[in-house]
This record gives structure tokens, C-alpha cells and sequence, in this order.
């Protein structure tokens, strides 16, 4: 797939970095034997008031994409891609760059609100960026087997990168639209600082995704956990209904539906400034037209984030918690 770069005129949005594998489609049948952990790096985080994904939580200066990648590499991943806007592309190489060094195949792309599937035709004036399934287009070309996409500030759990590797372990071309998500329990992954956005999904029988609703405002309140309908009203779910942590696995064929889906919604959407291309609508899409089956894998991990930034210290000390069990080393990379 070909993008072009609206603002500066260039066709192609990526850039190696140097790696201890070499430049990105060195050592392809290494990396190609192992899943690829793409994360989306690329947002601000208004809420959280700063730039969450390079905050330090752990003892030594630990990022949760640390963690996620440490986690990763224990799983059997073996490649990391990072989703980014440019502007931040030198405080991430100056973060992960050498602390990854001869720890895994690293590589990254950018995701500007300009850069579009030829032919797409978008405002002027769109500043906000397309959302999660845009963020994942950019990084078609990179990707030649199956491959995980996360948040840059979740902390998913070591269970999760297992739990996603395995399910891919003996994956061929054959299961080109054979996906998967995380799925966690809701009670296991709300802030006490206040509502959160959560993907509450619907399985089958066998586990499988039957449909995924983003709910944008759940919290948990005295009558259990509930979430704010359209009508405003909150409507109360069990604590252990499976949601998306956008914990998604998918295989090289997304990228196509992806592209697809994308022109769509710009037909439909491109006036709308706020509205946003999401993973899960994509996926719903997939589902109900039958060219594609999610398994859900189930996670007993229980799952922390920043959405707000009273989330930080409650991080560090979870963190703190697991470093005093043994599960992470004090020192990360050291």
C-alpha cells in the first residue's frame, strides 16, 4: 500500500532505525518465524496532561512500553514496531534505542493526520488524528506475518504477549483472516480517578467475537460497574463482562480491509473533525460480513494504565509490586 505524505510531498512515512538485525528486511526469516509487536505511541495524552508513553514508573527509569516489550520478548516476539508522531521521534530513539540494543529487532513509522491512501481526499482544516485503525495503516510493508497491536500506556500482563504468541505459533499464510483479541473482565481494568473507554464485546459459545461496542464513559459506582448509555443513563454490567483492551492480533490481510474501510469512513465522516477510524469498528465490520473470525483469548491479568495522570503513582506502586515479587528484575535491561 502506497501512501502519500500530504504535507511534504514524500511517498513513504517510514524510517529504519539501526538495530542489532540491521535495517528494516535484514534477517527476514528470524523475524519472520516470531509475531511483531506494533505499538501505538502516537497520541498526546490530553488527559494525562504530558507525554505518558516516555514516563518513568519503573525503579530504573522504566517505561510501560518497557514492560510491554520486556514481556514480548519472554513471549517469543520478535520484532517491535513503533507507531509515532514525528515530533517525538528523537526523545523516543534517545529513550529505547540503546536500552533495546541486542534485545530485539526495533523499527518505527509515523502516523500524521496528512498521510492517507492515495486518491483519499481530507479537510484542510483536520488536526485530530484518525484514530487506532489509521494508526495501524502505517504500517503496512513493515509486517509479513502475524502481529500484535497494544497501547502505548496499558500494562497488559506477561499472560497476554503469551497467551497472543501461542495462539500464532504455528501460523501459515492459510489463516490469512484468522485474528484474535485479549479479552480482560471490566472489573480488572477500571481507574479510580475517573470514567474510561472499554470495548465491551459480545463472544459465542466457542469464544469467538461476535460484536465489540465502544463504551466511552464506564466507572465503577456503590450498585457495581456501569457505563453511560446514549441517553446519558447508567446501565450496569457484571464486573466480569470481557472487554477490549485493544489487545488486538491480527495477520498482513488487516492491512488491505484496513485501506478499504478507511475510504469509507472518509466518505462518510470527512467533515466531521471528531470523528475517528477505530480497530474495533473495523473489526465489527469483519465479523458481520463473515471474512473474518476474532478468537477471544482469555487473560487473568489484571490491567493498569494512565489515563489520568492521579494514575501514575498507583502504576508505580503495581509495578513496585511485581519487581518485589520477582516477576521483573529491578533493573530492566540492566
Amino acid at each position: 500500500m502506497h501512501f502519500q505524505d500530504i504535507k511534504s510531498g514524500h511517498g513513504n512515512n517510514t524510517r529504519p532505525w539501526t538495530t542489532p538485525h540491521g535495517e528494516a528486511g535484514e534477517d527476514q526469516k528470524l523475524i519472520l518465524m516470531k509475531p511483531t509487536l506494533l505499538i501505538l505511541a502516537a497520541g498526546i495524552g490530553s488527559r494525562y496532561g504530558g507525554l505518558k508513553q516516555l514516563d518513568q514508573i519503573g525503579p530504573s527509569g522504566e517505561t510501560i512500553i518497557d514492560y510491554s516489550i520486556y514481556d514480548a520478548i519472554e513471549a517469543g516476539f520478535g520484532k517491535v514496531i513503533f507507531i509515532i508522531k514525528e515530533s517525538i521521534e528523537d526523545d523516543f530513539k534517545e529513550t529505547f534505542v540503546e536500552r533495546l540494543k541486542d534485545k530485539i529487532a526495533i523499527d518505527y513509522v509515523f502516523q500524521e493526520t496528512w498521510m492517507v491512501p492515495e486518491g483519499v481526499v481530507i479537510p484542510d482544516n483536520r488536526s485530530k488524528p484518525w484514530g487506532t485503525g489509521h494508526a495501524v495503516m502505517m504500517a503496512d510493508g513493515k509486517i509479513n506475518g502475524p502481529f500484535a497491536v497494544i497501547n502505548a500506556d496499558d500494562f497488559y500482563g506477561r499472560g497476554a504477549f503469551t497467551a497472543l504468541a501461542d495462539y500464532y505459533r504455528e501460523w501459515t499464510p492459510e489463516r490469512a483472516n484468522d485474528y484474535c483479541m485479549v479479552g480482560y473482565q471490566v472489573a480488572n481494568t477500571l481507574s479510580e480517578f475517573g470514567a474510561v473507554s472499554r470495548g465491551v464485546c459480545q463472544p459465542d459459545a466457542n469464544s469467538f467475537l461476535v460484536d465489540v461496542v465502544e463504551r466511552t464513559h464506564i466507572e465503577r459506582l456503590e450498585a457495581g460497574v456501569a457505563f453511560k448509555n446514549e441517553k446519558e443513563q447508567f446501565v450496569t454490567i457484571p464486573g466480569d463482562t470481557i472487554v477490549s483492551m485493544n489487545f488486538w492480533g491480527f495477520t498482513p490481510s488487516f492491512f488491505g480491509f484496513l485501506k478499504n474501510g478507511f475510504e469509507a469512513f472518509i466518505k462518510a465522516n470527512a467533515e466531521n473533525l471528531k470523528a475517528e477510524f477505530y480497530i474495533p469498528s473495523m473489526v465489527n465490520e469483519l465479523i458481520r460480513s463473515h471474512q473474518a473470525a476474532v478468537r477471544i483469548l482469555s487473560c487473568d491479568e489484571q490491567w493498569f494504565g494512565m489515563t489520568y495522570k492521579e494514575d501514575r503513582m498507583a502504576v508505580v506502586k503495581s509495578i513496585r509490586a511485581l519487581v518485589g515479587k520477582g516477576i521483573y528484575p529491578e533493573n530492566l535491561w540492566g
